[in-house]
C-alpha cells in the first residue's frame, strides 16, 4: 500500500513536466513547420532615410512590407525585415516563445553631400542588436507580439509573397501613373506633330523607365533606378550630375552652325543679348517664390531656352549637395529644370507666334531686310578664335560651353578636319542626345518629381520664356528707332534671339512667308539665334561666378 502511495505521488509529480515537454515539442514543431509572415505598414520608401537626422524631409510617406520570422530544429531564427536579415536563438517557455538577437553588421546609407566625391551613397557600418522580444501562438495558430502577428505559410507561398513584393504592382502610386501619362502626352507630341521629336521621344520613353514601380526601403539599394548608385540608369545619370554632357552637346552644336549671318551683321547680336532678360527677371521671381539664390539662378537659365545650358547650371547650383550659408543643403532640381527648358524649346512653335503678333504691328512684321553680306573664310576661321577669347575673359565659368560651341566651329570652318567636324556634327551629339534625353526623363521619379518646386519651376519657366521673347522683339523695335528706313530690322526676328535653335529662326521664317510669300528671314534670324547660344552661355557663366 505504502508503494503504490509513493507511486501515485510521484505521477503527480512527473505529469505536469511530461505535458510541458509534449506542449513545448508541440509548439516547436509549429513553428518549424513553413515560415510566419506578416504584413504590414510603417515602412519609408526612402534608401537614405534617418529619423532624427537634419535634411530628412518630414512626415515621410510610408509603405506595406512583409516581415518573416524563420524558425530551424537547432533552436535558432532568422528574421527578414525590410531586407535586412537579424538570426537569434529560441526557447519555449510554457506557452511563450523567447527570442535573443544576435549582433549583426549594417551598412547604414546617407545622401553623399561631398562634392569632390562622385557618385555613390555615403555609407557607415554599424553592429546592431535588436532587443530580446516574446511571442505567443494562440488558439488559431497565429504568433503575437512585439505589436505584430504571423500568419504561418509554406516556403512557396512565402517566395510567391516575396516576388509580389518586388513587383510594380505592389509599389505602385499615383504619382507614377500621373508621370507616366505625361510620358505619353510626350511620346504623343513628338510622333503625332512631329514637335521635337530628337528630344521629346528620348525624354518621354525616359519618363516611363524612370517611373516603373520598384522596392525601396531605408538602408537598401537594389540598384535599378536612376537615383541608386550602382545602378545602369545611375552611372548613365552621371553625365548629367557632373555635367559631362552639355559640353559635348554643345560641341555638336557648333560643328553644326554657321556663324556667317551674324558676322554679316554683327548689331544683331544686340537682340540674342536682349532676349537673355527672361533669365535675370526669371532669377529674381524665383527669389520672390522662395528658392535659394543658387537654386533660383539654375531657374532663371529656363528663359535661354537651352536645355544643354540649364543642365550644366542645375549640375552646378541646385544638386543636391551644395551647402548654404545658413547650413541647409540645396534641392537637387536639375530633374524639373531639365524637363521644364527641354518642354518649352519643344513648344517653341506654340508659344513664341502670339507673343510675336502681339506686339509687332503688320506694317512691321512686312519689313525687309537687306540680304547679308558674303562672308570670307578668313572671317569664318577668327570667329572662333576671336569669340572664344573675348566671351572667356568675360565668364570665364562659362568656359566648358563656349569653349566646346567654338572648338566644334573651328573644327567646321577650318576646312582641313572634316572627319572630326562630321563626327561632332552627327553621331556624338546623336549618342549625348539619346543618353541625356532618357536620363534626364527617368530623373522625373515620382517621389522626387512631384513637389511644389517642380510646378514653381514649370510656371517660372513658361513666363520666362515668354519674357525673353517679348525681350528681344522689344530691342528690334528699339533698334529701328536709331536706323535708317533701308536699314531697319523686321522685329519679328528679335524673337529668335532665344537660343532654341534652329527652332525659334523657323518660327520667324513661317511667320514672314505668311505676311509676305517672298519676304525669307531665315538667314537674319539665325544671327540672333546664334547669338542666343552665345549669350545664355556667357549669361549661365556669370550667374556662377555670383552664386557658386
Amino acid at each position: 500500500m505504502r508503494k503504490i502511495f509513493q507511486l501515485l505521488l510521484l505521477l503527480i509529480f512527473i505529469a505536469p513536466t511530461a505535458f510541458a515537454a509534449d506542449q513545448g515539442e508541440k509548439i516547436g514543431d509549429v513553428l518549424t513547420s513553413g515560415k510566419w509572415v506578416d504584413y504590414s505598414d510603417g515602412y519609408i520608401p526612402i534608401p537614405t532615410y534617418k529619423a532624427g537626422e537634419e535634411n530628412q524631409k518630414e512626415n515621410p510617406k510610408t509603405v506595406k512590407r512583409f516581415k518573416t520570422f524563420t524558425f530551424e530544429n537547432d533552436g535558432s531564427f532568422v528574421l527578414d525585415s525590410a531586407k535586412q536579415r537579424y538570426s537569434g536563438h529560441f526557447k519555449i517557455i510554457d506557452d511563450n516563445v523567447e527570442l535573443k538577437f544576435n549582433s549583426v553588421p549594417i551598412t547604414h546609407l546617407r545622401i553623399n553631400t561631398d562634392p569632390n566625391r562622385t557618385g555613390g551613397y555615403h555609407t557607415s557600418r554599424d553592429m546592431v542588436t535588436l532587443p530580446s522580444r516574446v511571442l505567443s501562438l494562440d488558439n488559431e495558430g497565429i504568433l503575437i507580439g512585439d505589436g505584430t502577428t504571423y500568419k504561418n505559410y509554406s516556403g512557396a507561398v512565402s517566395g510567391l509573397f516575396n516576388f509580389y513584393e518586388f513587383s510594380g504592382f505592389a509599389n505602385i502610386s499615383w504619382g507614377n501613373i500621373l508621370m507616366m501619362f505625361i510620358g505619353f502626352i510626350f511620346l504623343y507630341l513628338a510622333i503625332k506633330y512631329d514637335f521635337e521629336p530628337m528630344l521629346l521621344i528620348p525624354i518621354g520613353f525616359g519618363i516611363l523607365v524612370g517611373n516603373i514601380p520598384m522596392f525601396q526601403v531605408a538602408d537598401f539599394n537594389l540598384k535599378l533606378g536612376v537615383y541608386e548608385p550602382g545602378s545602369v540608369m545611375n552611372i548613365l545619370y552621371q553625365g548629367v550630375v557632373q555635367g559631362w554632357y552639355p559640353p559635348l552637346i554643345f560641341l555638336g552644336i557648333g560643328a553644326m552652325t554657321d556663324f556667317s549671318s551674324l558676322i554679316s551683321n554683327p548689331k544683331l547680336m544686340l537682340l540674342g543679348a536682349a532676349a537673355q532678360i527672361g533669365i535675370f527677371l526669371t532669377f529674381l521671381g524665383a527669389i520672390y517664390l522662395g528658392f535659394a539664390p543658387p537654386e533660383a539662378g539654375a531657374i532663371g537659365i529656363i528663359g535661354g531656352a537651352d536645355g544643354p545650358t540649364a543642365i550644366f547650371l542645375s549640375s552646378k547650383l541646385a544638386n543636391g549637395m551644395n551647402v548654404l550659408a545658413d547650413g541647409t543643403t540645396v534641392k537637387n532640381l536639375i530633374g524639373p529644370i531639365a524637363i521644364a527648358a527641354y518642354s518649352y524649346m519643344a513648344l517653341v512653335p506654340v508659344i513664341q507666334p502670339p507673343v510675336i503678333r502681339l506686339m509687332t504691328s503688320k506694317k512691321e512684321r512686312l519689313i525687309k531686310m537687306k540680304p547679308p553680306r558674303a562672308v570670307s573664310k578668313l572671317e569664318k576661321v577668327l570667329f572662333p578664335v576671336v569669340g572664344l577669347i573675348l566671351t572667356a575673359y568675360i565668364a570665364p565659368s562659362a568656359l566648358p560651353l563656349i569653349g566646346m560651341l567654338f572648338f566644334g566651329n573651328l573644327l567646321k570652318e577650318s576646312g582641313v578636319t572634316r572627319r572630326l567636324a562630321n563626327t561632332a556634327a552627327n553621331p556624338l551629339i546623336d549618342v549625348i542626345t539619346i543618353l541625356l534625353g532618357i536620363t534626364v526623363g527617368a530623373s522625373t521619379q515620382a517621389d522626387v518629381f512631384l513637389t511644389p518646386s517642380s510646378i514653381k519651376i514649370f510656371a517660372l519657366g513658361a513666363g520666362s520664356f515668354v519674357i525673353a521673347t517679348a525681350g528681344g522683339v522689344a530691342a528690334a523695335k528699339i533698334m529701328n528707332l536709331f536706323l535708317k528706313k533701308e536699314n531697319k530690322i523686321n522685329p519679328m526676328i528679335g524673337a529668335s534671339g532665344v537660343s532654341a535653335v534652329p527652332d525659334s529662326a523657323r518660327v520667324v521664317q513661317t511667320m514672314g512667308l505668311k505676311e509676305d510669300p517672298t519676304n525669307h528671314l531665315l538667314m537674319h534670324a539665325m544671327a540672333p539665334n546664334v547669338s542666343g547660344v552665345i549669350g545664355s552661355a556667357v549669361a549661365a557663366g556669370i550667374l556662377l561666378s555670383f552664386l557658386m
